[in-house]
């Protein structure tokens, strides 16, 4: 593993993934006005052996899918990452680069769809596709104690790489729903440029979803 803790394995797609055609293309045609960009499915971030696991919707133009590293270079990446140093889920500073040095303790960061969606909306079919991954990845990771969703769409995949019922297990800002094996299953409105400039997510409810999440699983 490399010091920026970029996860490459079993539970991540190639970096030549093609199991979405639209998506993959899509990528290709990036390389073209973006060649420095890293265009490819984004690896999974963060401490081996967490207690957390992220789980964001899927790579922002010019945020993961430029840096290669998820919520690195936008918006939610800035609210995010400050919000995981609050609470002692990280070490170093965050400087939206992925060389920055920034590490993460007893987190992981990862997006239900790995690679950039045009228009930022993946397609049913291509969740359906990159669920694997995370279903694969929840099962490895043993040590986790607490996923926590950002946004509907992650949530939804989420449930379902549980093999669980959305109906049973509904989306819901600041939701909390017990898993089995003392896992617990947080949920909150995406930290999007979006949703905190309309008010839909204030800092203060972000931070208090990583405050119970703390107290549960705390790194």
């Amino acid at each position: 593993m490399t010091t920026r803790q970029l996860i490459r394995r079993h539970y991540e797609p190639p970096p030549d993934c093609d199991r979405c055609p639209r998506l993959h293309g899509f990528l290709q045609d990036l390389k073209t006005g973006y060649p420095d960009y890293h265009n490819a499915p984004v690896p999974s971030f963060g401490d081996p052996d967490p207690k957390l696991l992220i789980v964001g919707l899927a790579p922002g133009l010019h945020g993961a899918n430029r840096t290669g590293r998820p919520f690195t270079g936008d918006w939610a990446g800035d609210l995010l990452y400050g919000t995981l140093n609050k609470f002692g889920f990280s070490e170093g500073t965050y400087d939206a680069r992925a060389d920055d040095g920034l590490r993460l303790k007893g987190a992981m960061i990862t997006n239900a769809v790995r690679c950039l969606p045009p228009a930022n909306t993946p397609l049913g079919a291509e969740c359906t596709n990159c669920r694997q991954f995370l279903k694969q990845q929840i099962r490895a990771l043993t040590s986790i104690k607490a996923i926590l969703t950002l946004g509907g769409i992650s949530h939804d995949n989420t449930v379902k790489a549980l093999d669980l019922k959305l109906k049973n297990y509904p989306f819901g800002h600041h939701k909390i729903h017990e898993l089995q094996n003392d896992r617990r299953l947080y949920s909150s409105y995406h930290c999007s440029r979006y949703n905190t400039n309309t008010g839909r997510l204030t800092t203060d409810m972000f931070e208090a979803v990583f405050a119970d999440i703390r107290a549960y699983a705390a790194p």
